[in-house]
Parts: structure tokens; C-alpha cells; sequence
């Protein structure tokens, strides 16, 4: 005779669950799926141009050196010139492309990735079943940004320090490209002027997107929001750190990867006349002039001024999630 033994649940053995993201957390990550995905593709595009560009660029200054075709007192020879022009195509890469690429990535940010993230909740009625569910609005919000804000801190980061690396190592000393850390393209794309930019727009998106409450207005906003900042920051900036004011030799230029702000010449009774004043052919102004004098930013002042511009971004951004977190909880 046989009997049966049904097995004890207590000792069957208990199944884990899967390691890995749940609940909330899981939710926001399939919901940025597509937005992690394409800014890890875009990353790993960048770098693997970056990395291009540091690889040519040193590969051909070594058979500069290697031929003494580096210094510009050999490009006279047709060899030296022909080995020359390699090096335009990974300068022309950085330069042309990938300094305005980096430059509109923060526009690009605000547009597209702030602007929709609550908008298309408000848009969609969405944002109602955050009332009805066991995690607060506050938790809901924080959990909603910090997937594409940690998203966003790690793709510019690891830009801005790729960036400045090839722009310090391959661009400045390179032998051919002239490439001032000032300039339109090139101080947006280097230091902390990325991250800084982009962790701001990124905000500020979102909270246009939230007054708004439409994603095609909100991103058009946000846009020209973004721009405007730009503009009023690049006006603002020549008074973020004091520049060099020097009083030099007639026919004194300002030095090599400086920021000229104004300049112009000293008279004899020790009164300036900016340049702009002597540049009609009846004007008198700056006859008898025995000095020139010069306000500029020399090239190590980019530094502390993308401290003070970072600084001015990361303050308005916390500004900017206090808003937003202000108005999810009303």
C-alpha cells in the first residue's frame, strides 16, 4: 500500500526574484529607453571620433618630427607640405564639427529632452495617476528627472573631458591649428561649460514644459529661452573675472590665444582713445599718441571664468528644480 506525501510548503524552496531596477525606478528606465539609448549611441560615437582624432593627429606629428617637417621653417619643402596636410582632415573634424555639435547640445537637451518630459504627462492627462498611486508626487518627480539627469551629467562630462583633452593635447599644440579657448564654438564645447549648460537647459525644460503643458510649444519655448540665456551669458562674460588692462608699446598686439576686449592708443596728456576712434581717415583723435593700451583675457583666465559662469548655471538650475518641485506638490 502507497501513500502519498504531499510535499510541506514551508520547506519548498523560495524563488527569488530577479536582481536588478524595480518598481518605480524600473518604470522611469523603460519609459527613457529610447532616450538612454540614443545618448549612449551618440556617446560612443563622439568618443570613438575623439579617440580618431588624438590617434591621426599624433601619428602624423610623429612623422612631422620624424622628418623635420614639424617647425614652419620646413614647410617650404613640397615633401614637408604634403605631409602637412594630412593633419587637416582630424583638425577640420574637431573644429568644423564637433565643436558646434557640443556647442548646440545643451539647446539640444533643453529642446527635446526637458521640455517633453512633463509636458507630454500634462498633455496626455497622465500626470492625474500620480495622485492615485502609494508613491508621493514629490518621490514620483525625483525618480522621473534623475534617470535623464544622470543620463545627461554623464554624457556631458564625458564630453567636456574628451573634448578639452584633444582641444589642450592635438589642437593648441598642434603645429598648424590656431584655435583661441575664447572663441564662439570653442569655449562652449571645453571645461565645465558643457555640463554646466546642459544640466541647466535640461531644467529649465522642464519647467517650461510644466507652465506650458504642451510638448510643441514648450520645446519651441524652451529653445528660445535657451538662446536667450546664451546671448545675455556671452554679453555678461568679459566682467565674470577682471581682464588685463596693459599699457604697452605703440603696435603692441595682444598675446597669442587672448580674448581682446578693447584697445586703442595712450595720449601724450595720458588720456585713452579707443581704436574704434582712429579708424576715419579725418579723425584726429589719436595724433601724437606715445602708448598703446590693451584689455584682454589672457588664455588662462578660462579657468576661473567657467567657474564663475558654472557656478551662475548651477545656482539658477537649483532655482529652477525648486520650481518645479514647488508645483508638483500644489
Amino acid at each position: 500500500m502507497s501513500t502519498t506525501v504531499l510535499p510541506d510548503r514551508a520547506a519548498a524552496p523560495v524563488v527569488s526574484a530577479a536582481p536588478g531596477p524595480r518598481g518605480l525606478f524600473w518604470l522611469v528606465l523603460r519609459q527613457n529607453r529610447f532616450l538612454l539609448w540614443t545618448l549612449g549611441t551618440l556617446l560612443i560615437l563622439a568618443v570613438a571620433d575623439l579617440l580618431w582624432i588624438h590617434i591621426a593627429s599624433s601619428r602624423i606629428v610623429s612623422d612631422l618630427r620624424r622628418t623635420d617637417c614639424y617647425y614652419p621653417e620646413a614647410w617650404d619643402s613640397h615633401q614637408c607640405w604634403n605631409r602637412l596636410q594630412s593633419i587637416d582632415r582630424p583638425n577640420f573634424w574637431y573644429l568644423q564639427l564637433l565643436q558646434p555639435a557640443v556647442t548646440a547640445l545643451p539647446l539640444l537637451i533643453g529642446v527635446f529632452i526637458g521640455a517633453p518630459l512633463l509636458a507630454q504627462e500634462y498633455e496626455r492627462g497622465t500626470i492625474r495617476l500620480i495622485r492615485a498611486q502609494s508613491v508621493s508626487p514629490i518621490r514620483w518627480l525625483a525618480v522621473r528627472l534623475a534617470v535623464p539627469g544622470l543620463a545627461v551629467l554623464a554624457v556631458s562630462g564625458v564630453l567636456a573631458v574628451l573634448m578639452t583633452w584633444v582641444w589642450w593635447t592635438d589642437i593648441v599644440h598642434g603645429p598648424v591649428a590656431f584655435d583661441p579657448p575664447f572663441q564662439f564654438f570653442t569655449y562652449p564645447a571645453l571645461g565645465l561649460a558643457p555640463i554646466a549648460w546642459s544640466l541647466f537647459a535640461l531644467t529649465l525644460g522642464v519647467l517650461v514644459g510644466q507652465l506650458v503643458r504642451r510638448t510643441l510649444p514648450a520645446m519651441f519655448l524652451t529653445g528660445a529661452l535657451v538662446a536667450a540665456t546664451h546671448g545675455l551669458v556671452l554679453w555678461a562674460r568679459p566682467s565674470f573675472y577682471p581682464a588685463v588692462d596693459r599699457v604697452a608699446a605703440l603696435g603692441t598686439t595682444h598675446p597669442t590665444n587672448s580674448w581682446l576686449l578693447d584697445r586703442g592708443v595712450v595720449l601724450p596728456d595720458g588720456t585713452r582713445v579707443s581704436t574704434s576712434s582712429c579708424g576715419y581717415s579725418f579723425s584726429t583723435d589719436c595724433d601724437g599718441a606715445t602708448a598703446s593700451w590693451l584689455r584682454y583675457h589672457p588664455a588662462d583666465h578660462l579657468v576661473p571664468v567657467q567657474l564663475v559662469e558654472a557656478g551662475i548655471l548651477l545656482a539658477l538650475t537649483a532655482l529652477l528644480l525648486v520650481a518645479v518641485f514647488r508645483r508638483i506638490r500644489a
